[in-house]
């Protein structure tokens, strides 16, 4: 009856529009969906450093190699962001790590394709943090609150990602015929990989209804998807390149873009872990964390001598 209670007093105060905080009472439910949410954002942020760190030595140009560097190195500020928010719910993420290099946790479907080229940086600005942006400028209004924060200051960087790949994508349209096909080979690979990043139909999401009860997502993953469409076309159009999709059309009754069937066989075969890029992401993960042990021992040791002098001194 007590938790019945709590449960009844917790969900009126989503409805309010209340954030949750850490210390406030929350069903196991709620807590496990969040952990599983914002570890699976944490993993994908690290992640998302492989692909793009792999073009900084061969940036075209020293401006270039320094805004890649910028943006790097952003997404692994958004991965600590995140680790640190899951750990407000009770959970160590030396846990949450070790749950991601067993392959028991996932991370975002996008980061395993191939950047061929140059031009697939501006691509993955452009669309990729184009689609990021559309579903954390909603999960920086979720009814948690150390998640809600972290997100907003992602947003906040991710804008300028946007902005980045996009420039790149507007510069390579208008320059010599290889720079034209370049970019529009990458915009061609890129756009349904990005439209798949909101996930299954709503239908088909085994998790979508009780994260949007709770508000920890305020919009389906449809309804995410038609407006990053919408917003896509109109800047595909000004920066000269096309959208790979001959059913791509508008329909003014529904003001939408509407747009083919999404290869969902790929999708589910890429969540899987047979994406092209999935074994080489994960061992490099795993490589990467085998070599760092001396940082996290060295951070260890600092950290047990600094409690030793605090408790030394009380």
């Amino acid at each position: 009856m007590e938790d019945a209670n709590k449960l009844k007093e917790f969900e009126a105060r989503i409805e309010r529009g209340e954030k949750i905080e850490p210390k406030d009472w929350m069903p196991e439910r709620y807590r496990t969906q969040l952990i599983r949410m914002i570890s699976q954002h944490a993993h994908s942020e690290i992640v998302g450093m492989l692909p793009e760190g792999n073009w900084i030595t061969r940036a075209p140009s020293l401006r270039r190699k320094m805004s890649l560097l910028a943006k790097v190195q952003d997404e692994a500020g958004h991965g600590l962001y995140l680790y640190c928010a899951a750990e407000t719910l009770g959970v160590d993420r030396s846990e949450l790590v070790g749950e991601f290099l067993s392959g028991k946790a996932k991370y975002s479907n996008i980061f395993n394709y191939p950047t061929l080229t140059w031009a697939d940086i501006g691509a993955i600005g452009w669309l990729v943090d184009g689609a990021a942006i559309v579903n954390q400028t909603m999960l920086a209004k979720c009814s948690y609150g150390p998640y809600s924060r972290a997100n907003l200051r992602i947003c906040k960087e991710e804008t300028f990602h946007k902005v980045q790949g996009y420039e790149i994508v507007c510069t390579m349209a208008q320059g010599r015929p290889a720079q034209r096909k370049m970019i529009q080979d990458a915009v061609n690979r890129w756009w349904w990989p990005s439209l798949m990043m909101f996930g299954p139909h709503d239908k088909n999401s085994p998790n979508s209804a009780e994260l949007m009860k709770w508000k920890v997502k305020l919009f389906s993953n449809d309804d995410l998807r038609q407006r990053f469409v919408n917003l896509t076309v109109r800047q595909a159009r000004a920066a000269g390149v096309t959208l790979p999709d001959p059913d791509l059309k508008y329909n003014p009754e529904t003001d939408n873009w509407e747009f083919g069937e999404i290869n969902w066989d790929e999708f589910w075969s890429v969540v899987r872990g047979n994406g092209p890029c999935n074994r080489d992401r994960m061992r490099a993960r795993r490589r990467a964390h085998v070599e760092g042990a001396w940082v996290r021992e060295a951070a260890d040791a600092y950290a047990a001598k600094q409690r030793a002098k605090a408790a030394k001194s009380a």
